[in-house]
Formats: structure tokens, sequence, C-alpha cells
């Protein structure tokens, strides 16, 4: 037991000094929702994304892109 309580008195010594870097962690209501907002980086890559179809067979899985559809 006495190696565990070591590890806890460094562990928390260590949190310390991170709170007095970055500050105290933020407490927020956890029943509110948690908004999540969307930059031109991440659509760009959802959009790279939905041209990849994945299949799985056997326990493997595989990624192929989807044809492009051809433009009338």
């Amino acid at each position: 037991m006495a190696g565990n309580s070591r590890f806890m008195n460094r562990f928390m010594r260590a949190t310390e000094k991170a709170a007095k870097v970055w500050g105290p962690a933020d407490r927020i209501d956890a029943d509110s929702p948690v908004v999540h907002r969307h930059d031109a980086s991440e659509k760009a890559s959802e959009e790279q994304l939905s041209q990849i179809e994945v299949e799985r067979e056997a326990g493997h899985s595989y990624a192929y892109r989807r044809p492009a559809k051809p433009e009338a």
C-alpha cells in the first residue's frame, strides 16, 4: 500500500501544479447539452469521409472510395 499512496501523492501534486498553471477545471452543468460548432476544416473533412464506403467481413474492415457520380 505504501507504493500506492506515494503514487497518489505525486499525482495530486502534479494536478495541483497544473491547476496553478492553467487554472481550475471548468465546472459546468452536466445536464446542459453540448454544443458542437463546425468550422471549415471539419466540413471539408466530413465531405471527404462521405466519399468513403466501409465494409466489414469476417472481422476485417475494408474502405474504398465510392465511384464519382457523373454530372448531367
